[in-house]
């Protein structure tokens, strides 16, 4: 949870900036992390959502309900940069289902991978937290790659088997490297053409921070790969203190009630 919000911190300066003249790694391997830019977005606003909706089962010791969650912030923060697709849903009466198959499913699903401790529950509460508002396969597929990636990391798992389960269990395609993605690499939100780079980026990087800077380095929407790659990251790295210090601090400062949310969460399942 706390690697894909501080990758979406990170990230949230470069999304309308990262077009296809500007994609070299050499760009990406110096920048200052944080600036006064640096926000949480939508992706952090909706992880803490997730986070809630699992804090709260575990109290009333239900499955996770998460429409109403991602309404309760949704609304209260109108402006973090929703998708069309999922304004239309926010702003309906009820919860209309929506075939949307963008990464919005997969930004926001990391937390699972954190509160459960078997496979298979972290793959059916996934997909329970993906159809609300993405039930199109291809985003609950993207979803349950990232949650599943996020266990396997944290429970040991090597980087080389968690490439050959997503690629099994998902039919990504993992082996086509960053230098080849970056030249022809365009803008996306669609989960088959960020969740495979996001992962990618977490194969080939050796830090947290080297990371997320592979993630940024790809261009287009480089708040949401970084958070998918930065979840990852964290589950097997960890994250330096410095950078986790000055990422919540911005948290902190500029929406405190998610500072909050991940406070509660971090000091029990992190």
């Amino acid at each position: 949870m706390l690697g894909a919000i501080i990758g979406d911190v990170i990230g949230s300066r470069f999304e309308m900036i990262n077009y296809a003249g500007n994609k070299t790694l050499d760009n990406y391997l110096s920048f200052p992390l944080f600036d006064e830019k640096c926000k949480a977005t939508d992706d952090s606003v909706l992880t803490c959502a997730v986070a809630h909706a699992l804090m709260r089962s575990a109290a009333e010791k239900t499955d996770p309900v998460f429409a109403d969650m991602y309404k309760t912030y949704g609304r209260k923060h109108p402006l973090a940069g929703y998708g069309s697709g999922f304004m239309q849903w926010l702003d309906a009466e009820g919860y209309p289902e929506a075939m949307s198959y963008g990464n919005g499913a997969a930004m926001r699903v990391s937390p699972i991978g954190w509160f459960y401790d078997s496979l298979d529950e972290v793959l059916r509460i996934a997909e329970l937290s993906a159809k609300p508002t993405h039930f199109h396969p291809e985003a609950v597929k993207g979803a349950q790659a990232i949650a599943s990636g996020v266990f396997l990391a944290r429970t040991g798992k090597d980087k080389e088997t968690i490439k050959n389960y997503i690629e099994g269990k998902f039919g990504y395609d993992l082996d086509k490297t960053l230098d080849e993605i970056r030249p022809t690499y365009e803008f996306s939100s669609l989960s088959q053409d960020t969740v495979p780079p996001a992962i990618r980026a977490f194969l080939e990087g050796n830090s947290y921070e080297n990371v997320i800077r592979m993630a940024i380095s790809i261009g287009g929407d480089s708040d949401t790969i970084a958070d998918m790659a930065g979840a990852l990251a964290h589950a097997m790295y960890g994250i330096p203190e410095q950078i986790c210090e000055d990422a919540l601090e911005i948290v902190n400062r500029k929406t405190p009630d998610l500072y909050e949310v991940i406070e509660d969460f971090c000091a029990e399942y992190l």
